[in-house]
């Protein structure tokens, strides 16, 4: 509930909230009370209509209760401050009267100004990248996501030990007084710190060199085998509930989905049948968010292997939410991020097909219209099966132009298998419709109806075959 709202000058604003009054589920981290802050600067990117709505969901995930946000209309930061020094007095005491433990930043801070600004408020101060990256720790469930984690928290805080840690005083050098151990050249602990920092930087960065070579093979062969498909989109957009809706027929699913920021931390892949002959695998993979920080996408990089050697990507968005255009903005935004990390040139990057998911939320169907002329081939869907209260709209096109992607232009060929080749002739049966069946001396003389990337991926799996005509 919210208790007061104040306009102040110089386009400032300042809201109080009453904590929640209904238990949420949380990370189990030990609870704070934090208040959110921000600067808005002319190029800065937040929904208008709820400015904090997604900082206040990271907060909460983080376990903290968010009891009060402030925020200021500014040209440029303060160099040392980030904030105003009149605006950073109405946060010390917003703090003191609510009794905030934190204040959460929605942006990345550096070192000295995180320094500065709790030595003004007198309480600890975070920044954006810092509680995503304290999210996805308490998230990671497998080793590869706590490898990357652990990776992309010390690349957050190596640049920031001297700010981080104040005992930097110089340890006894020869002529000094300790024990056995402390006699030698001296030494700033800062400098131990940053040399024992590297030294894990780099075992980490070599597991997970490991990790990704052993991910790559297993994309590759599994892209030579099976067209594949990437799901991505925004946090909470409704990736996990459509991976689930179109696996669970066949024995897939399992994929956790909630209604919460980062449900899903790590790649699931499993088979999606789209016709009796006609089987891709689909992969569901972390949601995105705005501002993720650099060092995270790249630390990433193996999570989201699925997506940068995907055949065709499902853009999940959620288009009931207010700040679907920039969520959507975002979207494509750490797509080019990611597939430049990944050093994959436009023309080798997969296609993307927007899905415009939630559509049974909305009163009327006038924003559909505008996202299909803004960007032709969109579809509308409904993620959530029939089965279980949604309404499955678009997932039989969306099957179908996977279908379609998946197999290429079909034609009738008249094929000459040897005889001896019994498995590619079982393959092209089974994959294939089959329209006649003969034989000679030494070969089977299959008629079948096959797409053209069915026949090559044919070829690719090693299958001896002569292609005798085409229709």
């Amino acid at each position: 509930m919210r208790l007061a709202t104040q306009s102040t000058p110089q386009s400032t604003t300042l809201r109080v909230y009453m904590p929640p009054s209904k238990d949420r589920t949380t990370i189990n981290v030990q609870a704070e009370r934090a208040v959110v802050a921000a600067v808005r600067l002319q190029n800065s990117i937040f929904d208008p209509n709820d400015p904090f709505g997604e900082l206040v969901a990271l907060a909460e995930q983080a376990g903290a209760t968010v009891v009060g946000e402030i925020e200021q209309a500014r040209h440029r930061p303060e160099s040392a401050t980030f904030m105003g020094s009149g605006k950073l007095e109405e946060l010390r005491d917003l703090c003191e009267r609510l009794e905030a433990t934190v204040v959460i930043f929605d942006h990345d801070l550096a070192p000295s100004q995180i320094g500065n600004i709790e030595k003004v408020v007198n309480v600890k101060v975070i920044d954006r990248s810092e509680l995503i990256l304290d999210i996805f720790a308490s998230r990671a469930t497998t080793r590869q996501a706590s490898l990357q984690v652990e990776l992309a928290q010390l690349e957050y805080t190596y640049p920031r030990l001297r700010a981080m840690w104040s005992h930097l005083e110089r340890i006894v050098g020869s002529g000094g007084i300790g024990g056995v151990g402390t006699r030698g050249p001296g030494e700033q602990q800062l400098e131990i710190d940053r040399r024992l920092v590297q030294r894990r930087r780099m075992r980490l960065q070599g597991e997970i060199k490991e990790i990704q070579a052993r991910k790559a093979r297993e994309v590759s062969k599994r892209k030579q085998d099976h067209f594949t498909v990437g799901l991505v989109g925004y946090t909470n957009a409704g990736k996990s509930t459509l991976f689930n809706t179109l696996t669970e027929p066949h024995g897939g699913g399992g994929a956790y989905a909630d209604d919460r920021v980062f449900a899903t931390l790590h790649t699931r892949t499993r088979a999606w049948l789209l016709s009796p002959a006609v089987e891709v695998m689909i992969s569901d993979t972390v949601g995105f968010v705005r501002d993720l920080p650099h060092h995270l996408i790249a630390s990433f990089r193996a999570t989201l292997e699925e997506a940068t050697h995907a055949d065709l990507l499902l853009m999940v968005l959620d288009i009931a939410d207010p700040a679907a255009e920039m969520h959507y903005q975002t979207i494509q935004t750490t797509l080019d991020e990611v597939f430049k990390d990944a050093g994959l040139s436009e023309a080798d990057q997969p296609e993307r097909l927007l899905l415009l998911n939630k559509v049974d939320r909305l009163p009327d169907a006038s924003e559909i219209l505008i996202w299909q002329s803004r960007v032709p081939g969109a579809i509308p869907i409904c993620a959530l099966d029939p089965d279980k209260g949604g309404t499955g709209r678009g997932l039989e096109t969306i099957a179908q132009i996977a279908r379609t992607q998946a197999i290429g232009p079909e034609h009738v060929y008249e094929l000459a298998i040897p005889l001896r080749e019994s498995k590619a002739i079982h393959d092209i049966e089974t994959l294939g419709e089959l329209i006649d069946r003969n034989y000679d001396a030494n070969n089977a003389i299959l008629q079948v109806r096959l797409g053209e990337r069915q026949i090559e991926r044919l070829r690719a799996r090693g299958a001896s075959f002569t292609i005798q005509s085409q229709s």
